[in-house]
C-alpha cells in the first residue's frame, strides 16, 4: 500500500516538473534555426527539445535497423545470429510445451493424444534424451509394444539414458512372461544403479523364483547397504535364503555343505521354524544330540510347532513310549498353557497308552479350541478307553467338519501351503508363509494326514462281514484258539489309533 503511493507520488512529481520545464521553456526568448535546402526553419525552445527527442529517436531506430539488416544477411548465408537464437528459442519454446502436455496427457490416461505430443516435442526439440522415453511411455499405453521397444533400444545408446533403456526393456520382458531374461537385465540395471530400490526388488524377486539363493543374498546384501531394509529383517531373510540354499544342497545328497547352511540359517534367526528343524537334524547327523536340543528348545519357547516336536522325537529314535514322555518334558514344561504344548502331550501319552494322562493333558482345548486334530486325539482316547464305536464316530465326524488348525499360510495371498518354502507356490512371494489358523476354509491340511488311518479303522470294523454259524463245526468254549482270536481282535480296534497317532509323534 504504501510503495504503490510512493510511486504515484513520485509520477505526480515528475508530470509536475516536466511542466515547470515546458513552462520555462515557454517564456525563455530566442530558439534555434535550421536552413534545409534553401529554406529557412525557426524553432522555438520548446519545439527545439521535442525535435532533438525525435532525432535521437530516429537515429536509434535506424541503428536498430541496419543491424538487423546486417543479421538477416548473415542468416541467409548460414552464420548463427541473433536472429536464428530467436527463432531457436521460439522453436525450443513450442516444444517444452509439447512435452508438457504430452506428459499432462500421458499422466491423464490419453495415449494417442501423448503420442502425438511427443512426436511434436520430438521434432521441435531434437533431444532425444527427454522425447524418447515420452514415446516410449506413450507407445506402452496405446499398445504399440513394437515401438516402444524400438525406443528403449534407443535410449540404451545414450550413456545418460542407458538404465532408463535398460528398464523399460526389462519391464516389457516381465509383462511377457520371460523371467530369464528379465532377471538378466535386471542385473545390468543394478549394476548401472547399485542403490535403485525397485530394481533390488524385482531382482531379488526374480533370483529367488528362479532358485538362485546365492544371488538373492548378494541382493539382500545391496538392499541393506543401500538402507533400503531394516537389519531385523534382513537377517530373517538371509537366514530364509541361508535354508533354501540348504535345501537344495540337500536334494543333491551333499550332506557336509547342507548341515552348515542349515547350522548358519538357525545362527542368522533362531525362531525360525524350518531353519531349526534343519539345523537339529545337522546336529542330530553329527552325533551332537545335546545341541539339536538346546536349537530346538530355543525355537520352541519363540513358538512350539509339530514340526520341532517331529525333530526333538528323532534325537531317540528307539526310545520307548514312556522314556519318550519323560524326555520331552524338556519341551513340554515350556509353554504348558500352549495349545500344540497340550496336543503333543496328549499323542504322546496315547501312544504309551495312557489314556486318562492323555485326557487330562487335552483339557479343555476340544471345548475351547477344538479343531480337526484334536477330535481325532478324542477319538483315540474314546477307542482306547474302550468306547463304543457310535462314541468314536461321533469324534471323527467332529474331525472331517472341524477346522484344520495351524498351517502354513501365505500373508500375501492367503493361499494354504501343505509344507513352508521360501517362495509362496500362488503369488510367488517371498518370505510371506507363516504358522497360523486360515481364515478362509481349508482344502487341505499339513496335520490331518493321521485321520485317515483312524477313519479306514473304524470303518473296518463295521464292513467286516458277520460271520454265518456252521451247526456242523462249534468251537469249544474252553478253546484256547477262539480265546487268542478275540483278544487279537481287541487289539485291532486299538492299533490304527495309536499307529497314527505314533506316526505323528
Amino acid at each position: 500500500m504504501l510503495w504503490s503511493l510512493f510511486k504515484i507520488l513520485v509520477f505526480v512529481a515528475i508530470i509536475g516538473l516536466l511542466a515547470i520545464g515546458a513552462g520555462y521553456l515557454m517564456e525563455t526568448s530566442g530558439g534555434v534555426q535550421i536552413t534545409v535546402a534553401g529554406t529557412e526553419y525557426t524553432l522555438g525552445p520548446l519545439q527545439s527539445v521535442i525535435a532533438l527527442g525525435v532525432l535521437v529517436l530516429a537515429v536509434w531506430l535506424f541503428f536498430k535497423l541496419l543491424t538487423l539488416l546486417v543479421a538477416t544477411l548473415k542468416f541467409l548465408n548460414g552464420d548463427e545470429t541473433a536472429l536464428s537464437r530467436y527463432f531457436d528459442r521460439s522453436r525450443e519454446k513450442r516444444g517444452y510445451q509439447a512435452l508438457a502436455d504430452g506428459l499432462m496427457a500421458l499422466a491423464s490416461g490419453e495415449g494417442r493424444v501423448a503420442m502425438t505430443k511427443a512426436h511434436k516435442a520430438e521434432k521441435l526439440l531434437n533431444k532425444p534424451e527427454l522425447t524418447n522415453l515420452l514415446v516410449a511411455q506413450a507407445a506402452e499405453m496405446t499398445g504399440d509394444t513394437k515401438k516402444a521397444s524400438e525406443t528403449y533400444k534407443k535410449l540404451v545408446t545414450n550413456n545418460a539414458t542407458r538404465f532408463v533403456g535398460v528398464r523399460g526393456i526389462m519391464k516389457q520382458k516381465l509383462a511377457e512372461g520371460d523371467d530369464e531374461t528379465a532377471r538378466k537385465l535386471a542385473e545390468k540395471a543394478l549394476a548401472l544403479k547399485p542403490r535403485h530400490e525397485e530394481t533390488q526388488d524385482v531382482l531379488l524377486n526374480l533370483q529367488t523364483k528362479a532358485h538362485d539363493w546365492a544371488g538373492a543374498r548378494s541382493t539382500l546384501t545391496s538392499k541393506l547397504k543401500a538402507g533400503h531394509l531394516p537389519r531385523d529383517v534382513f537377517k530373517r531373510r538371509d537366514a530364509v535364503l541361508a535354508l533354501s540354499e540348504a535345501k537344495e544342497i540337500l536334494d543333491d545328497t551333499k550332506t557336509v555343505e547342507q548341515q552348515e547352511h542349515a547350522i548358519e540359517a538357525n545362527r542368522l534367526s533362531p525362531d525360525l521354524v524350518p531353519a531349526a528343524a534343519m539345523a537339529a537334524r545337522a546336529y542330530i547327523a553329527k552325533g551332537k544330540a545335546r545341541a539339536a536340543t538346546k536349537i530346538l528348545k530355543k525355537a520352541w519357547e519363540v513358538q512350539p510347532h509339530p514340526d520341532l516336536a517331529h525333530v526333538f522325537a528323532e534325537i531317540a529314535p528307539d526310545e520307548t513310549a514312556e522314556q519318550r514322555v519323560k524326555r520331552f518334558t524338556a519341551l513340554t514344561r515350556i509353554h504348558p498353557e500352549n495349545m500344540e504344548t497340550r496336543l503333543i502331550l496328549a499323542e504322546l501319552n496315547i501312544v504309551a497308552e495312557d489314556f486318562p494322562e492323555a485326557r487330562r493333558a487335552l483339557g479343555d482345548v476340544v471345548e475351547k479350541q477344538g479343531d480337526a486334530r484334536a477330535y481325532t486325539l478324542m477319538a483315540a482316547i474314546e477307542r482306547g478307553e474302550g468306547a463304543s464305536d457310535p462314541v468314536v464316530q461321533g469324534w471323527l465326524a467332529k474331525a472331517l467338519n472341524a477346522p484344520r488348525g495351524p498351517q502354513w499360510v501365505c500373508d500375501n495371498c492367503h493361499d494354504i501351503q501343505p509344507e513352508w518354502g521360501p517362495v509362496c507356490q500362488n503369488c510367488h512371494s517371498f518370505d510371506t508363509l507363516s504358522w497360523q489358523t486360515p481364515q478362509t476354509p481349508e482344502i487341505a491340511s499339513a496335520t490331518g494326514v493321521h485321520m485317515l488311518p483312524l477313519i479306514v479303522g473304524a470303518l473296518k470294523d463295521q464292513s467286516e462281514p458277520e460271520e454265518t454259524e456252521e451247526p456242523d463245526e462249534v468251537q469249544d468254549p474252553q478253546d484256547p484258539v477262539e480265546d487268542d482270536v478275540i483278544e487279537a481282535e481287541a487289539e485291532a480296534e486299538v492299533e490304527p489309533v495309536t499307529e497314527a497317532v505314533a506316526r505323528q509323534t
